[in-house]
């Protein structure tokens, strides 16, 4: 079988081979032939036998293009998984103004269309705190993200944008976010990032660091399943951000259903459910 795995464009900037290395190893354990694709190289799609946008890092610098591809999947019937219905919710994190509506214990999010320092007001008075982050609505690893203090203006790079804005979660910086992995909705296992001091983003190349987690917190999976179960779609692969709030309520952080970093290497079962998940969608799609 030929697996296509989406990476990101030949002039994206950061290392992605740690991420791909350890799925795409995973995968050929399994039997299966796998061959890395720039997501930007839409052409070079046909024949395979599973399309995974697994890194397709940089879809957010070229919104879209990556629309289009969605749309060329869905047109083409090409086997992409995670489905492109869900890869579109999911693009926008707007969603997250969703689950919250739903019942689902989530950061406190508002979405605006145009953002203004009048929406930071707003947020102020609804949120009943001075700190707040804001982060495209269209974004990944803390791309375009600000935390805003006291008396604090909207940065002119986000004025009149797409923007989410939320409370500044500040047990962030002592627990930490927890990344849970689920694959066809099953739990598999986790790991907790932590920020560097003085910080609110996780990711490495902020100083952030990464560390295994033998068993999430009491109900964390209990809530990504929730969060899961309003997406549009059955997620094949998924991983579940969750946090602690300011009075230790477990709330969600992310869903990252596109291209997250899975970290096989600190599953037990060295990327078998992984694996599984992925084999099985590929006999439900070809019987």
């Amino acid at each position: 079988m030929r697996i296509a795995v989406l990476v990101p464009a030949p002039d994206y900037p950061e290392p992605w081979r740690w991420a791909y290395d350890l799925e795409a190893e995973a995968l050929t354990r399994a039997g299966a032939s796998v061959e890395p694709i720039a997501w930007t190289e839409t052409n070079e799609l046909k024949g395979f036998d599973l399309i995974l946008p697994l890194v397709a890092w940089g879809y957010h610098l070229d919104y879209q293009r990556w629309l289009d591809l969605l749309n060329h999947a869905e047109l083409e019937h090409l086997p992409l998984i995670n489905p492109p219905a869900l890869l579109r919710w999911n693009s926008d994190k707007a969603y997250l103004a969703e689950l919250g509506d739903e019942g689902v214990p989530t950061v406190p999010t508002i979405a605006v269309e145009a953002a203004s320092d009048a929406d930071l007001d707003e947020a102020r008075r609804r949120f009943m705190t001075e700190w707040l982050v804001i982060k495209p609505q269209v974004s990944a690893s803390a791309f375009g993200a600000h935390r805003l203090g006291p008396g604090d203006d909207l940065p002119w790079e986000s004025r009149r944008k797409p923007m989410i804005i939320q409370p500044l979660i500040e047990e962030i910086g002592r627990t930490g976010e927890f990344s849970l992995m689920l694959f066809g909705g099953e739990y598999s296992h986790a790991v907790v990032k932590r920020p560097r001091a003085g910080d609110f983003r996780v990711q490495p190349y902020h100083g952030g660091e990464t560390r295994p987690c033998a068993y999430p917190p009491d109900g964390a999976i209990e809530l990504a399943k929730a969060a899961l179960a309003v997406a549009p779609a059955l997620a094949t692969y998924a991983r579940v951000d969750i946090i602690p709030d300011d009075e230790g309520k477990l709330r969600i952080m992310e869903l990252e259903l596109i291209e997250p970093a899975l970290f096989l290497d600190h599953a037990a079962d060295d990327g078998m459910a992984f694996t599984r998940s992925i084999l099985s969608h590929l006999k439900t799609a070809t019987a």
